[in-house]
């Protein structure tokens, strides 16, 4: 059985709805809609056709789950948005279905998704994710498990992002950010491993953890490109789970990877170098 406000709300006689669920006032749920056991769906939500849910799920007032894609490309194709078990869905997120792309857009289990929060279409979220408030997703980007992006973060489409990845609030996220690392300034760029999530995960040793550091200290740290970069640590870094992970999804990118801690440093001293010199070159002039 499931608890509704009848007289308020609209829910499809044809829509499947799981044991001990409870729906708000004024909440629409649509005909192709399959909801799990034990969810609670407050007011004023609209969940359409092609929404999958899981168990034990929460959506707050506001949310608009499983709409058509923002997409032109959309030419009304079957889709679905697929949810997993235990996700939160906060106030006033909009979450978008597939295109024939991908044909459905997918969420993980436990997965927390923060207010005002976009999921556009095609995009997968892999489990125990948290977006943080108004965090946009454009279209078919990927983010692994365990991944943390920040407020007001965005997400360039077709974009990675990998494991166990902390974001900082307010990014703007053009490339692919390998996993176990935190990504911070701007433009984007490597700001160390994610040790404090890392050893918070109770699975990673303090030993994996330097391990993990010596891979992305040749990467990003040392200014060379990715492709000698690479290299080296295929030759100098003990063959592991975790370096054969990393290399391959840097072999993967499609968008190329974000900046290294090296090469934003060099961009800031040769801007300061350059504005030194036309500070020089205007006072030469005046004389």
């Amino acid at each position: 059985m499931f608890s509704i406000f009848k007289r308020l709300t609209q829910v499809h006689p044809k829509a499947q709805i799981g044991e001990n669920v409870i729906i708000g006032p004024y909440t629409v749920v649509e005909e192709d809609v399959v909801i799990g056991d034990n969810c609670w769906i407050g007011n004023h939500v609209t969940i359409m056709n092609g929404t999958r849910m899981g168990k034990g799920c929460k959506i707050f007032p506001g949310a608009v789950v499983g709409a058509i894609p923002q997409d032109l490309k959309y030419k009304g194709e079957y889709t679905t948005l697929e949810i997993g078990n235990e996700v939160t869905i906060r106030e006033f997120c909009t979450l978008n279905r597939g295109t024939q792309e991908a044909n459905r857009t997918v969420i993980g289990d436990r997965c927390l998704l923060m207010a005002y929060v976009h999921v556009a279409h095609d995009c997968f979220i892999g489990k125990s994710c948290i977006l943080a408030n108004n965090t946009t997703l454009a279209g078919h980007i990927h983010i692994d498990d365990f991944a943390r992006l920040g407020g007001m973060t965005a997400v360039h489409q077709f974009v990675r992002i990998g494991k166990h990845v902390m974001i900082s609030g307010g990014s703007l996220v053009r490339k692919d950010v390998p996993p176990y690392i935190i990504a911070a300034r701007e433009p984007l760029s490597y700001a160390g491993v994610n040790r404090i999530g890392l050893r918070r995960s109770k699975v990673f040793s303090q030993e994996t953890i330097h391990h993990i550091e010596d891979i992305y200290r040749i990467l990003f740290v040392r200014g060379l490109s990715v492709r000698k970069a690479v290299a080296i640590i295929e030759q100098q870094i003990e063959p592991s789970a975790y370096r054969d992970e990393i290399l391959n999804f840097i072999r993967d990118s499609k968008r190329g990877l974000m900046k290294g801690f090296r090469s934003i440093n060099q961009m800031a001293i040769l801007a300061e170098n350059s504005a030194d010199d036309a500070s020089l070159t205007e006072k030469y002039t005046q004389e």
